[in-house]
């Protein structure tokens, strides 16, 4: 009980900025990719026309969309316009992506592109609620099905990022990190003691992407700068994901709701 007064406290003191500083975590691997685009972007148009043999106009094209579409997505999300528009255009570009740089065959990658995946799920989640929150007194019946569903595929999703994060080094913190990481885990995809469980994560990846993925302390002109920073942005997403599940709750298809019926 005390674990849920304190984060009831936590809720009430940040329900104001959290749900704002979600999604801003959410769109910074699109917003840095982005921008990104711009200022690489002969080098990514010449990378899309040697892999594909494209040419520069279908591969100038590509990177086009990308600026484009992420950019534009990002400006929606934050400015609260359009949310389920600019959270259709950016599953698009991750699966573009996938395809584009070959992701579908690395796993390690794939996994962390489905997690970014779950997170726009939640935000289009929270979308949906707003959007009825005008109607609020009115009977909705099964109207909340679908952002259910929403949310627990969002919550599946996410837990791949840490699946990726998952050590097999026969030490003790290595063990330890491991069970504790998947205890965690499994609570949030089965949506008990998910709040809580979704705040921890939470504070554990923040410290591992900041020790691991401390891309400032790369000099610009080496490949692992942009390797780091490209991770580092794409874990504040997932990070994202998680503060919309620490702020929403776990949703109706989730142990905790199945808690209030018994």
């Amino acid at each position: 009980m005390s674990d849920n007064r304190n984060i009831l406290s936590f809720l009430r003191v940040t329900k104001q900025y959290l749900p704002h500083v979600a999604r801003l975590c959410l769109i910074s691997t699109f917003l840095e990719d982005g921008i990104r685009m711009w200022f690489q972007w002969s080098e990514q148009r010449d990378y899309i026309d040697g892999t594909w043999n494209c040419g520069y106009f279908l591969a100038s094209i590509f990177v086009f969309l990308n600026l484009f579409g992420q950019l534009s997505g990002c400006i929606l999300v934050l400015s609260r316009n359009f949310v389920q528009y600019a959270c259709f255009g950016l599953f698009g570009i991750i699966a573009l992506q996938t395809i584009a740089y070959s992701i579908l065959w690395d796993l390690k990658f794939l996994m962390r592109n489905l997690a970014l995946g779950g997170g726009l799920l939640l935000l289009l989640a929270e979308s949906r609620s707003e959007g009825k929150s005008m109607f609020a007194g009115v009977p909705t019946m099964r109207e909340s099905s679908p952002k259910q569903y929403m949310q627990l595929g969002g919550r599946v999703l996410l837990v791949l990022m840490f699946m990726t994060l998952l050590h097999f080094d026969m030490n003790f913190f290595s063990i330890l990190q491991n069970i504790v990481g998947t205890a965690l885990i499994i609570l949030v995809a089965i949506g008990f003691k998910t709040k809580l469980a979704a705040l921890t994560l939470v504070i554990w990846l923040f410290g591992i992407n900041i020790y691991f993925n401390a891309f400032w302390t790369v000099p610009a002109y080496k490949p692992m700068h942009d390797f780091l920073k490209y991770d580092f942005f794409q874990t504040m997403s997932v990070i994202g994901g998680l503060l919309l599940v620490v702020a929403l709750g776990p949703g109706g298809v989730s142990m905790d709701e199945k808690k209030k019926e018994w």
